[in-house]
């Protein structure tokens, strides 16, 4: 099986992707509205198809991903059945297998942070993912969206408690940097709901913590009853339009060597390798502008304006690196040449100075 643990800096959210490698289905847990660009090139770098999105509750902290998601890649949105959630493709019950080629989760509810928490425990009970149900060594609030701390410790220990010893869990959020934990971990050391600790100590425990509300409850929670649609059905104006463009998993802007030699008089060149290999046997791109990834910081004046620029090197590695100091510089349209001057060479495109 195909496993990522993905993390949003904002929120704190963890999103999970599991692919089946036979079929490259897959499904993806709790994805964050402005990490869906990220989330799709994974994807399509694996070479997997998005069957469904699951999210474990409507979330106060952040927006899911999931109508984004079902806009790009056509993926199904699957909330739990008292979510309160509408425009879902689906609503999930405690029992319920979602399927992806060979394996499924298992749905289960697990309620009491909210009132329609769902919590999935994959096939063979070797891990389970848990929301906000249950934290590393915590557990979720119970102070909003009709939480009920009661419930809450009743459903971590009915069907949580319950996996296996050995069965990892993974957490929605963790604002410490924990990544994983397992039940036996919790059953022992959870301080709010493990070792001896009744439903009585632990509601007492939650209706005392005194937290402010999360700050991005207002906008957050309207737009999750809604799947993650805008108000305005349209997608974050953040693509870039001025050519076919392919954003890789590593955060890089990346173009096709084919696209380029076509719309020449349209793009800047500019190569960044040393002053040797540009004028060696490999050659160089008709009207590239040379500035070595060394000397381009203390040169960024002298890049001709008003033209997108497109980075090229050896093999694509330092003329990526340069994108990203030039998109930090403020330079509004940048993208790598992908496989840079090997590429262009193979597929025999124009260049200058090059020996056979």
């Amino acid at each position: 099986m195909i496993f990522r643990q993905l993390f949003d800096p904002q929120s704190s959210t963890y999103t999970y992707l599991l692919g089946d490698e036979e079929s490259c289905q897959a499904v993806i847990i709790d994805p964050v509205f402005e990490q869906v660009r990220r989330d799709a090139a994974l994807i399509e770098e694996l070479g997997l198809k998005l069957i469904c999105t699951l999210d474990t509750h409507v979330h106060a902290d952040h927006v899911t991903g999931a109508w984004l998601l079902k806009k790009r890649l056509g993926s199904q949105m699957l909330f739990g059945k008292n979510s309160g959630a509408e425009g879902a493709d689906r609503y999930v019950e405690h029992g319920e297998r979602i399927e992806f080629g060979r394996r499924y989760l298992e749905a289960r509810a697990t309620p009491g942070h909210t009132s329609g928490c769902m919590s999935f425990v994959l096939d063979d009970e070797s891990c389970a993912f848990t929301g906000d149900a249950l934290l590393v060594r915590g557990a979720g609030r119970t102070d909003f969206q009709q939480g009920d701390s009661r419930l809450l410790y009743r459903s971590v220990h009915t069907q949580i408690f319950t996996l296996p010893d050995p069965s990892l869990l993974y957490p929605g959020h963790d604002y410490r940097g924990l990544t994983v934990t397992s039940v036996t971990e919790e059953r022992r050391f959870n301080t709010r709901l493990g070792g001896a600790l009744s439903e009585s100590d632990f509601a007492g425990y939650m209706n005392n913590l005194g937290l402010p509300h999360p700050k991005q409850m207002e906008l957050a929670v309207p737009a999750n009853l809604k799947c993650g649609r805008p108000d305005d059905n349209q997608s974050p104006d953040d693509e870039p339009d001025w050519a076919p463009l392919n954003y890789t998993f590593a955060g890089i802007l990346e173009i096709q060597p084919g696209w380029v030699e076509d719309h020449l008089n349209e793009v800047q060149i500019l190569d960044v390798r040393e002053p040797d290999e540009f004028d060696g046997p490999m050659g160089h791109i008709p009207g590239a502008v040379l500035i070595p990834l060394g000397s381009l910081e203390s040169q960024m004046d002298e890049i001709p304006k008003g033209q997108p620029v497109v980075t090229v090197c050896r093999a694509g590695g330092r003329s990526a690196r340069a994108s990203i100091m030039l998109l930090q510089a403020g330079v509004p349209k940048v993208a790598n040449l992908a496989g840079g001057i090997l590429r262009w060479r193979a597929q025999k495109l124009t260049v200058v100075g090059a020996a056979d």
